[in-house]
């Protein structure tokens, strides 16, 4: 395969037939997804999929104060408004890019055309909501039950599994966000975990020291949610 599925790590899209990925391949256009990129709010029409190869996008739930949470993130697993592919649709959340890098982008019109045409990306598309919805409803468990440090070791673990870096750039601001607290709790949490030697902490950087005492830490939801993930869509974690 040549072109933009030459170097191809997102996992949804190699899970598809070469047939298949050869009909999609005239219509996927790189791009680098800079951090902080907006790339839907609330209401926006999902005009534009994208399929992230080395890079972390985040589903924020807004509140009308102001105040957001992170629901779920996409990675190489799988694709940002999957769903336009079957009919139009609005985004329901903010899509935000969190951990910059590459990523293939179709409009969601050549893409629907695709999806009348192949039944292993009509699989592929139904599996994939299914694994994202079940990620977002234990975020929901997670946020209410759960200690902040574990979150946050959730958290790191599931970028970890997306990129090939141990190291991650958050802000305070977006931490704060993400795990639903005030950004002194996460100067305390940060503050914390980098004592126990698990990761560095510096302004806006995140270095992962020892991932398996974040797995220590964690809760039970990012194995629950990678569980899922690799229940629907066997080849998300290999």
């Amino acid at each position: 395969m040549t072109g933009p599925l030459a170097t191809l790590k997102n996992r949804l899209l190699s899970a598809l037939p070469t047939e298949d990925r050869g009909l999609l391949a005239p219509h996927l256009t790189p791009v680098d997804l800079e951090k902080g990129r907006l790339l839907y709010d609330p209401g926006d029409l999902v005009d534009q999929v994208y399929f992230p190869d080395n890079c972390v996008i985040s589903m924020m739930t807004l509140m009308e104060n102001g105040a957001a949470i992170e629901s779920a993130i996409i990675g190489r697993e799988g694709a940002l408004g999957l769903m336009a592919a079957v009919a139009p649709r609005q985004s329901l959340c903010r899509a935000i890019v969190q951990a910059p890098g590459p990523a293939l982008r179709i409009a969601a019109g050549p893409l629907h055309e695709v999806w009348t045409r192949s039944p292993a990306l009509r699989d592929l598309i139904d599996r994939h909501g299914e694994a994202l919805f079940g990620h977002a409803i234990q975020s929901v468990a997670c946020n209410a039950l759960h200690a902040v440090e574990a979150r946050f070791s959730r958290w790191l673990l599931s970028c970890h599994d997306r990129i090939d870096s141990n190291t991650v750039n958050l802000t305070q601001e977006f931490l704060a966000d993400m795990l639903g607290v005030q950004r002194t709790t996460v100067t305390a949490v940060a503050g914390s975990m980098q004592t126990k030697g698990l990761i560095r902490y510096r302004r806006g950087v995140v270095d992962i020291l020892d991932r398996a005492g974040l797995e220590a830490m964690t809760c039970e939801c990012y194995g629950a949610v990678r569980r899922g993930y690799e229940r629907l869509l066997p080849a998300s974690f290999e």
